[in-house]
């Protein structure tokens, strides 16, 4: 009896042990399951591109090369010339596949398989603007635009050099340094000629496409200069919402400009004078007057227009080559030689500063310039010899709505500091206050 109940106890703990170990296999078993619950596999994000998903695609980008046209560069993508015949004409009432400029980007969407046969074309004229020829099911066509974000920011800065290598230093636009001595302070500031310890302060928008892309500053709002320990302020401010003019005015309404720019071209110098007694060796030393001033440029460096005023000119005829000229008022007259190529037709009504045509070497030139000639009265004077009138003053319908504009941008454009105000009022040691004179603090 004892040996037939220690044989049942036996078997009893056997069964016990192996249902023990089981539950500790199942239990052992059970984390490789709920490890894979907690593993998630996360989905790419979506690329969204000039509406579309690129990820759906495989993306082709390149230049528009000289000689390209639409047709050939579909029928380098195994596309068949009836098709692209039949795409040109359906695309035709939106854009001009003729159209298309040398060094302009271009961008193909093509299927995600062994022979990528195009979908879409997506050509861009400029960096925000984007033509989208899409045929992957039916033909259409379209323009859009990218999505552009302006951004104010404020700089001040301290001169101990010049404005553009104070502006450098701290990695800024050049454009600003531009927009402040050769288009609102050119007749009241001679940047030339500033004094170390000059500065200044200025409120600006820059430009940003799909918020990622910088492209440049779009304008300044307001300045503020103090040159030789003299205030000079500079608001921005529309006069003219039709046309689009924009002047720049103090802070008591007076126009900071002249009618007139001082050079149509930025960052240029001056190859050769108005000199009606000018000898030239070629010519046997005999006077040849030169009845125009030359602004040495690279080509394809913009022109611009030096006033407001209509084209009454725009053609290419003898020794001038390409050239545009514009009628101001009944006083003046521009014109604008040699260029590689015209922009503004014959009827354009061109503002102060808008491109109407690029430097080039066309007629007699020697190197690439424009030959800048101007008229008074009917006859060719030298521009800089001249008392030009000022730009339009502020009417007096205006001028309150101006002065009630400009109050909270003075307030604001006055609580911005000079690094060394702060460090003064810091009671900062002079030495620190000398080694920030050369910096820009800037706040976005």
């Amino acid at each position: 009896m004892d040996r037939q109940r220690n044989s049942r106890l036996g078997n009893r703990c056997l069964v016990i042990l192996l249902i023990v170990l089981c539950a500790y296999g199942c239990k052992e078993d059970e984390k490789p399951a709920v490890e894979e619950l907690v593993d998630v596999i996360e989905e790419p994000e979506e690329i969204i591109e000039f509406g579309f998903n690129i990820e759906d695609y495989i993306v082709k980008r390149d230049t528009i090369k000289r000689g390209d046209s639409f047709g050939e560069i579909l029928e380098r993508n195994n596309v068949g010339y009836p098709k692209i015949f039949h795409i040109a004409e359906k695309a035709k009432d939106t854009f001009d596949i003729r159209r298309l400029q040398v060094g302009k980007p271009y961008t193909l969407l093509c299927s995600k398989d062994s022979l990528q046969t195009p979908r879409c074309f997506i050509y861009q004229p400029n960096l925000v603007d984007y033509v989208v020829i899409n045929f992957q099911d039916s033909i259409h066509a379209y323009t859009s635009r990218k999505p552009v974000t302006y951004v104010e920011k404020t700089a001040t800065g301290i001169i101990n050099s010049n404005i553009s290598e104070t502006l450098e230093e701290q990695g800024l636009s050049p454009r600003l340094a531009y927009k402040m001595a050769d288009e609102i302070y050119a007749w009241t500031i001679d940047f030339r000629r500033l004094q170390k310890g000059d500065r200044f302060k200025v409120i600006y928008t820059d430009k940003y496409i799909d918020d990622s892309i910088y492209v440049g500053v779009h304008d300044v709002k307001a300045a503020y200069f103090e040159h030789n320990k003299e205030p000079f302020y500079a608001f921005e401010f529309v006069t003219d919402s039709t046309k689009g003019i924009i002047d720049y005015f103090s802070e008591d309404a007076k126009n900071l400009r002249r009618a007139f720019l001082k050079a149509p071209v930025k960052f240029s110098r001056i190859s050769s004078r108005y000199n009606l007694k000018r000898r030239i060796a070629v010519y046997g030393f005999k006077i040849r007057p030169h009845k125009g001033t030359d602004f040495a440029a690279p080509i394809g460096t913009p022109i611009m227009a030096t006033a407001n005023g209509t084209v009454t000119e725009s053609r290419r005829k003898g020794g001038n080559g390409n050239y545009v000229k514009i009628r101001h008022n009944a006083t003046y007259e521009t014109q604008y030689l040699h260029m590689r190529k015209r922009k503004a037709k014959v009827g354009d009504f061109v503002k102060q500063g808008d491109v109407i045509g690029w430097v080039g070497m066309t007629g007699n030139t020697g190197g690439p310039h424009v030959c800048y000639r101007f008229w008074k009265n009917g006859k060719q004077v030298d521009p800089f010899k001249q008392k030009l009138p000022e730009a339009k003053p502020i009417s007096d319908s205006l001028k309150v709505k101006y002065l009630d504009f400009i109050q909270p941008i003075k307030t604001k454009l006055d609580n911005i500091h000079f690094l060394e105000d702060v460090f003064e009022e810091q009671n900062q040691p002079e030495q620190i206050i000398k080694q920030n004179n050369n910096l820009i603090s800037f706040n976005h």
